[in-house]
């Protein structure tokens, strides 16, 4: 069996921050043959400006995100909910990763998005914003993986300290990888 790349992106850049912490679970539970890696250079990301997205002005920061897309067989995201909407970093990943329209470094790879928020709801919004962003830019969003935590339900302990969540994870990634062609 062919081993599977995930690439995960994480919308909150706080190095100790929860959904970094989902993502290092994804990675710690995933199944056999599959492997997780994040995406660190969000961060470094210039605002999306069609004056330099080409060839000669290209920065470094967005090679880099779109080698690490190209290269991947699927994307993870997990994000967290701003205001009730999207983190400014994933849509900037987005809005790069879409181009060149058409033919993004993820289109048609299949693409899931979880996490959570501090609201009750766990980041429901923003995690429907952010499917609706990617079907738009290229990825084929699973829309059947769902899962939004919220941060209560942790009662301030490290995602992999709940069984229940690092089990809901596997899934996901499991559900991820099977949908790879």
């Amino acid at each position: 069996m062919p081993k599977i790349t995930i690439l995960a992106l994480v919308g909150s850049l706080r190095a100790a921050s929860v959904n970094r912490q989902i993502a290092e679970l994804a990675a710690e539970v995933a199944p056999d043959g599959v492997t997780v890696t994040i995406f660190d250079g969000l961060a470094e990301l210039p605002f999306y400006n069609e004056d330099i997205d080409n060839e000669h002005d290209l920065p470094a920061s967005v090679a880099a995100l779109r080698r690490a897309a190209a290269e991947a067989d699927a994307a993870l995201v997990v994000t967290p909910e701003y205001n009730g909407s999207i983190p400014a970093v994933i849509k900037n990943a987005i809005d790069w990763l879409s181009r060149p329209f058409g033919r993004g470094a993820l289109k048609d790879k299949p693409l899931a998005v979880i996490g959570g928020s501090l609201g009750r709801y766990g980041g429901v919004w923003a995690h429907d914003e952010t499917r609706k962003s990617f079907a738009i830019a290229g990825p084929r969003v699973v829309e059947a993986i769902k899962l939004s935590v919220p941060f209560r339900t942790l009662d301030g302990k490290h995602p992999r300290e709940h069984a229940e969540l690092a089990a809901n994870v596997r899934d996901a990634v499991g559900k991820l990888a099977a949908e790879v062609s």
